[in-house]
């Protein structure tokens, strides 16, 4: 039996296979194990002519899906936490706080949240106390069957267009000359086929 730790470490190389087609501008899509992300930047001084000094506090991630640019300079795009047969009150309470400090540090940032080995629908609780995830899955087994990879790599798709299409919308500034009159973020459910 593999520990959850072994079972996330066993997704990276096919997730980076599948998803290397959403590489561009020169920077490649990289998806990383274990990896800390800020979710606090504070400012604990300031110098003379006015800059900040800041201090930062991260937690550690189970996915990281990311763009590496040029000098290895990376953007966070998608972050997924995993767990391996079931999830408790706690952990939705847990991973969805985690998703929200990280999305007031990282705006553009998309959560998601998986259940391996759990069997075929969603929790209820993880519905009720996951309010920053983006999108929760769970699959059958811990392999996930090729129905649910494939739901998995399309729902990811999305997310890293999501984040990239946010990340321009916040910060380039000629996209502050654009209006929007509607942002929408859909319910999108997949009955599960007992």
């Amino acid at each position: 039996m593999t520990s959850e730790g072994q079972w996330v470490n066993s997704l990276v190389p096919r997730l980076n296979e599948e998803l290397r087609q959403l590489a561009r501008d020169g920077a490649r899509l990289e998806i990383v194990s274990g990896r800390r992300l800020p979710y606090v930047q504070e400012v604990v001084a300031y110098s003379a002519d006015g800059e900040a000094e800041t201090h930062s506090m991260g937690y550690q991630t189970d996915l990281l899906i990311r763009d590496v640019g040029p000098g290895d300079r990376w953007t966070p795009r998608v972050i997924i936490e995993c767990k391996l047969g079931d999830v408790t009150t706690h952990d939705a309470l847990t991973y969805s706080a985690k998703a929200a400090t990280h999305k007031q540090v990282h705006p553009y940032l998309r959560y998601g949240f998986i259940i391996g080995g759990f069997g075929k629908a969603l929790p209820t609780r993880l519905l009720r106390h996951g309010a920053y995830f983006d999108f929760m899955m769970v699959w059958r087994t811990r392999n996930g069957t090729p129905t649910e990879w494939k739901t998995l790599l399309g729902v990811l798709r999305e997310e890293v267009r999501a984040s990239r299409r946010l990340e321009r919308i916040l910060t380039d500034h000629r996209h502050a000359k654009k209006r929007f009159s509607l942002f929408h973020r859909r319910l999108h459910l997949k009955e599960s086929d007992e």
